[in-house]
């Protein structure tokens, strides 16, 4: 029995949102709760293979988290960013990177000086030069950043390529070393109080009641609680990210392991790839109303660079969020909550927020209406700013090449998303948020490698003499590869760090 400030909370399906949030519950408010969570090994998980962003060191920093242990379990890569092929034009290819152009310092951002430069008529190579994490990422090599701010190797950060069947029972064994509880069992009915309307208990399929005052939903598309129990309303986004399909295809190793996610536009959407120790993660993102489910599985199955290990599997989604995620006694977190495509590895990023407001604003044993309110605030920020930022990708291309590139380059967008590229395309401005997933950086590199070209720059930027910009510019580039060329190859450094078990 829970104690008279312990909750007894119940998490709802296990995968990595179920698990991500026992682990995070079970280790920062021992005190506050005890956690119980309710999964059916009969349903499964999506887990095709993950890329996160770097936010998710920060997550198992605070957990305790060994990260070479992790990453061996996992048969995990690194990720120092995403690379784009073919978004604005059929041959185009630019890496969005984590971490900064230039030294990341200063009042003007480097993309200022940069852009005054090309529209000084000289002759400059893509951005991306003058970016560690892109640099390293092109030249298949990597070592932990710099904790000396000073020095050009500072300047970067990175994330995790890792495999999500692995991953949930990473954490499984984390959070039940915590304490955490599990039951085997498939929920065929939800209990609640009648005035209040508040989740009182689970029913499982052999008669046993589950009993908890506080229920986080991480069920999947499936949104027992917080969809089916609850009715909160689903916002449909599917007129600006049209892509609900995808074709899921593993396949060996044989071409290079690369620090980095690609992302490969394709006809009627665009194919990951993503490689991992043990194997390489492939899928074709589309439109079922551009492409069928099997001429999309007839692409991947042609383009896909190694042996396929399974034959394509086909995933279903609708990108969009709930209303409110966090109705009367219930929290969605992850899929239950909403669906964004894994464009730009936001779903681990979103289960993550979520479970940082959740411990920020748990609740006394009687909900407040405030804390609800401003849980679901954050929540409904990060997904709206992150589906902007997908969008970008789509509508910012010059293909007309097939049907569904016509659609989302002709498309009309939110407000939100309208304005911010006006201001970059005038002078170079980013839209600065105090709160989100992607910093200017990020921002700076879509809009750049799918020729959104500013027409004026930060006035700032005109102090120093063209002279005087050639010449750092060509010193910043020289000090980025000399540093670059001094670390080890990518798969070097993961044999001697973070080899996975030999029986996997």
């Amino acid at each position: 029995m829970a104690g008279p400030n312990r909750q007894r909370v119940i998490v709802v399906g296990g995968g990595t949102a179920g698990w991500m949030t026992a682990a995070a519950l079970a280790k920062l408010l021992p005190e506050r709760c005890e956690v119980h969570v309710v999964e059916s090994e009969v349903i499964g998980i999506v887990g095709v293979g993950e890329a996160t962003l770097p936010h998710i060191r920060a997550f198992n920093e605070r957990l305790g988290i060994v990260e070479a242990e992790f990453m061996a379990t996992t048969r995990a890569t690194i990720k120092l960013g995403i690379e784009f092929r073919d978004w604005a034009r059929i041959g185009d290819s630019y890496i969005h990177p984590f971490g900064t152009f230039g030294r990341g310092v200063g009042d003007v951002q480097f993309h200022h000086y940069y852009m005054r430069l090309v529209r000084a008529g000289v002759d400059l190579p893509p951005i991306e030069a003058f970016s560690m994490a892109c640099t390293l990422a092109r030249a298949n090599r990597f070592a932990p950043p710099s904790r000396d701010q000073r020095q050009i190797a500072s300047t970067f950060g990175y994330a995790y390529q890792f495999d999500a069947v692995a991953f949930a029972p990473y954490l499984r064994r984390f959070a039940e070393a915590l304490g955490a509880r599990r039951t085997e069992g498939r929920i065929v009915d939800v209990t609640r109080e009648g005035e209040s309307g508040d989740v009182t208990a689970l029913v499982l399929d052999d008669g046993r009641r589950i009993e908890g005052d506080l229920f986080i939903d991480c069920s999947g598309f499936a949104a027992l609680l917080i969809g089916k129990a609850l009715g909160e309303r689903f916002q449909d986004w599917s007129r600006w990210l049209p892509a609900d399909r995808a074709a899921a295809l593993p396949c060996r190793t044989t071409t290079a392991v690369t620090p980095y996610t690609s992302a490969v536009a394709m006809p009627a959407g665009w194919r990951w790839r993503i490689p991992l120790q043990h194997r390489t993660g492939n899928g074709y993102v589309f439109s079922s109303a551009f492409a069928s489910e099997q001429a999309a599985m007839d692409a991947i199955g042609a383009v896909v660079e190694g042996t396929p290990l399974a034959d394509p599997r086909i995933l279903r989604f609708q990108a969009g969020r709930r209303e409110r995620s966090w109705s009367h006694n219930v929290v969605a977190i992850g899929l239950a909550s909403g669906f964004l495509e894994p464009l730009e590895s936001t779903s681990i990023y979103l289960v993550q927020q979520a479970i940082t407001a959740l411990v920020e604003l748990f609740p006394e044993r009687r909900i407040s209406p405030l804390d609800r309110d401003e849980f679901n605030r954050v929540v409904d920020m990060e997904y709206d700013r992150v589906r902007d930022f997908l969008i970008l990708h789509y509508h910012a291309t010059e293909r007309d090449d097939s049907d569904f590139w016509n659609y989302v380059r002709t498309m009309q967008i939110p407000d939100s998303l309208a304005e911010k590229i006006e201001l970059f395309r005038r002078r170079g401005r980013v839209v600065k948020y105090r709160e989100g997933a992607f910093l200017d950086a990020s921002w700076v590199s879509v809009y750049l490698g799918q020729r959104v070209m500013p027409a004026g720059y930060d006035p700032r930027a005109s102090g120093p003499s063209i002279e005087s910009l050639v010449a750092g510019l060509a010193q910043l580039r020289d000090e980025i590869h000399a540093t670059v060329a001094g670390m080890p190859d990518h798969l070097a450094y993961l044999a001697r760090y973070c080899p996975m078990p030999a029986a996997a």
